[in-house]
């Protein structure tokens, strides 16, 4: 039997709560150590593993692929998508550190034990994690009975502007005044601001993570536009 030596980079992730629950899933690691499979994998897998030396080369939907038959490998999921589902999160939740890290690997341990429901629509599978980070977001607000206002970025915050038919050119008070708006709006309605405008998403991703067509997501992101557009000139 051919072996094949395939190099693994564990993060700090690895020392999760994830890799406290589950210790044999795969995971990055600043220093390369050596596995071989031998017995371990059906033929197909070790025959798309020998197509590479390095996991981290392979696409998406191949470890997908594998973490739907080995658990194991949803680490490298879990090592690649960390830090954004993070982010996301963190910016929820108005910077709570620690509160973020919950939901973050809450979000995690929910999308591997689910992981053979995922179905490929042809949109990242980011889009997925998105769902789940914003139900349990949502869920914590709920339980906590609190409110968390959108972190902004200043040249994010112009590009919104610019689709709500404000003014592109803002003195630091109106851009407070924008801020102030958006963060008085609805839960729900800051959470589409989020997504489109400082997430970056689009409106298929954003569909997806509702559960609704891509029309009805832009239908709903424009109208709370025209609703800051008509709050910007009520209090003009």
């Amino acid at each position: 039997m051919i072996e094949e030596l395939l190099f693994f980079y564990f993060s700090p992730p690895a020392t999760s709560l994830l890799s406290f629950l589950f210790p044999s899933l795969i995971f990055f690691q600043t220093f390369p150590v050596t596995f071989t499979p031998k017995n371990i994998l059906k033929e197909n897998e070790s025959t798309l593993l020998r197509r590479t030396t390095d996991i981290a080369k392979l696409s998406e939907s191949q470890i997908i692929a594998l973490a739907k038959k080995k658990k194991r490998y949803f680490g490298v999921l879990y090592d690649r998508y960390f830090d954004q589902i993070f982010c996301f999160v963190f910016k929820r939740l108005g910077g709570n550190e620690e509160v973020a890290g919950d939901l973050t690997q809450q979000t995690f341990i929910k999308a591997m034990a689910h992981l053979d429901k995922y179905e490929d629509r042809g949109l990242p599978f980011t889009s997925w994690l998105y769902r789940i980070a914003q139900n349990e977001v949502s869920m914590f607000f709920r339980q906590q009975k609190k409110s968390y206002s959108v972190s902004i970025d200043e040249g994010r915050l112009m590009d919104m502007a610019g689709e709500a038919n404000l003014s592109n050119h803002m003195s630091m008070e109106d851009q407070e005044r924008l801020i102030e708006a958006i963060n008085g709006l609805k839960q729900e309605h800051q959470d589409l601001i989020e997504l489109r405008f400082f997430q970056e998403l689009s409106f298929k991703e954003i569909a997806e993570i509702y559960d609704i067509t891509e029309a009805n997501a832009k239908m709903r992101t424009y109208r709370i536009l025209e609703k800051i557009g008509k709050m910007w000139g009520d209090n003009s």
